[in-house]
């Protein structure tokens, strides 16, 4: 589990990486589920709060871009 700060000095690269593992891991714990094996309950709450911690850097990135392009636009 990261912070939010330490995913924001990752690079966008990065972050997709890291975003697709965590969607893995997350799959895995619902076959784990469905399949009748005991996964540690605590990891889905972990797991889906680091995705919505990466989104959030993700879509901040964006915006960040589309700012900094438009006031360029301007001058």
């Amino acid at each position: 589990m990261a912070s939010a700060q330490e995913y924001r000095n990752m690079s966008e690269k990065d972050l997709n990486a890291e975003l697709i593992n965590l969607r893995r891991e997350q799959c895995s714990l619902r076959m784990q589920m469905g399949s009748g094996n005991t996964p540690k309950i605590h990891r889905f709450s972990i797991v889906r709060h680091d995705i919505a911690r990466i989104k959030t850097v993700l879509t901040e990135m964006t915006h960040a871009a589309q700012k900094s392009a438009a006031q360029k636009g301007n001058s």
